[in-house]
């Protein structure tokens, strides 16, 4: 999943609870010796994620449990990464408050990686470090802190393509076959195209897509460099690749084709079973949100097709053990269990995560969903990811997505102007950095 999120991975998830510091107090930290919770040895070990990483869903938690005479876990989750994100902040600089196991989005790895390696385990002392070859190397690299540190498991990457409403497609007269489709709009010109000529005749009142901050989000998923330059140094302002997905987005936003939806809120979940959108820039983990959301119902109706203007990645996350959690090394069992390529492999064909292990990748390569109208998604993700661009991950990625994205609602919502809108991101980010 993820997350990316922003994920994002971020992450998009299903069945979230939202949970706040306070109620998690109970997780405490303790000294590294404590390794159980009261006689015979049973544990209970926590889990605290954003959203829905699937575990629970695909009956991983169960089968670890069983495999683990003695061992419970306990999930925690927050629907919104950045509510996560800023929970966690606080219960870091606190020491208090903490699970075992914390997910990380992968726009917010490098902060770890960079400025919090002391707040979370070396997982080289755990054996973590035999486990490197079974990864992707940026994957790796990314949660790797500047003495070695192994900081966190890779869990899935975020591989991007286009999920859509076949039978919505017909009825406004549009092609449906997923091949036919993804030649039509190879580019982002022709998908925004081919928008417009399904507001023209579409049923009732289905938009094109969800919200412009998601065709944002999936198009800045395709570049290399975003927000910063290998270097470090900033460059989002410069970036001509950043201000051409802005420019489709505001254009999206004029035209009309949005529905106007802010991604993770009610409305947008309610939006997938009501079928309000068309199609949606859908990341691998995005499957299971949508199955999730739209039900038994939306079985058949929904189908993916490749990315228009190439491959791209779009969330993907880390699990990692915070330096107070109470069991650290029945922690660091459960995450290398969680992200063994069998693991990755299960979720995958269960929940849509495509996976970050080189082992799993080759395994899923002839997956096909059902759901989504029998489409070969080992094919079409396996595809995307290998031809994504390795990414430059900043410091503060999440953060500067964010206020683009909120000054592309302003546009989409209350028709500001998209020159008003840029001042006001410039504006949120120099707040946000400080």
């Amino acid at each position: 999943m993820t997350v990316t999120r922003a994920a994002k991975r971020t992450a998009a998830r299903l069945g979230a609870v939202v949970l706040t510091g306070a109620l998690l107090a109970a997780c405490g930290s303790s000294t590294d010796g404590a390794s159980g919770d009261g006689a015979g040895g049973e544990v209970t070990i926590t889990v605290d994620l954003f959203g829905s990483f699937g575990y629970k869903e695909a009956g991983l938690y169960a089968e670890y449990e069983k495999l683990h005479p003695g061992v419970t876990i306990k999930q925690t989750d927050t629907e919104d990464e950045a509510d996560y994100w800023k929970s966690l902040q606080t219960r870091l600089a606190g020491g208090g408050g903490l699970a075992d196991v914390q997910g990380i989005e992968v726009g917010r790895i490098a902060s770890v990686a960079k400025e919090q390696a002391e707040r979370f385990e070396d997982l080289r002392k755990y054996g973590a470090d035999a486990l490197e070859e079974q990864f992707a190397p940026a994957k790796w690299a990314a949660a790797t802190g500047g003495g070695g540190e192994v900081l966190g498991l890779g869990t899935d990457v975020g591989p991007e393509a286009l999920c859509y409403r076949a039978d919505l497609f017909k009825q406004a007269g549009l092609p449906t076959d997923r091949e036919e489709l993804a030649k039509k709009w190879a580019t982002w010109d022709g998908y925004l195209e081919l928008g417009k000529q399904y507001k023209a005749k579409a049923p009732g009142k289905h938009a094109w897509i969800d919200s412009v901050g998601s065709l944002y989000s999936i198009m800045i998923g395709q570049e290399k460099e975003r927000y910063y330059d290998a270097s470090g140094k900033l460059i989002w302002q410069d970036n001509p690749a950043l201000r051409t997905a802005w420019d489709h987005s505001v254009e999206a936003a004029r035209s009309g084709l949005s529905a106007k939806l802010d991604q993770w809120s009610p409305q947008w979940n309610q939006a997938f079973a009501a079928g309000s959108f068309a199609t949606i820039p859908c990341p691998a983990w995005m499957l299971g949100y949508i199955k999730g959301q739209a039900g038994d119902a939306g079985k058949g109706k929904w189908d993916v097709a490749a990315l228009p203007g190439g491959a791209g990645n779009w969330g993907g996350s880390y699990l990692a053990v915070p330096k107070a959690a109470r069991h650290k090394k029945e922690a660091y069992e459960l995450i290398k269990w969680l992200t063994a390529p069998e693991q990755q492999t299960r979720l995958f064909e269960k929940q849509g995560n495509f996976p970050s292990a080189t082992g799993a990748i080759e395994k899923v390569a002839g997956a096909k969903d059902a759901y989504f109208s029998g489409a070969p998604i080992g094919k079409i993700f396996g595809d995307a990811a290998k031809a994504a661009p390795v990414q430059v991950l900043g410091v503060h990625d999440q953060n500067i997505a964010q206020q683009i994205t909120n000054a592309l609602s302003e546009v989409e919502r209350k028709g500001t102007s998209p020159e008003e809108a840029w001042s006001n991101a410039k504006k949120g980010v120099e707040n946000t950095l400080g």
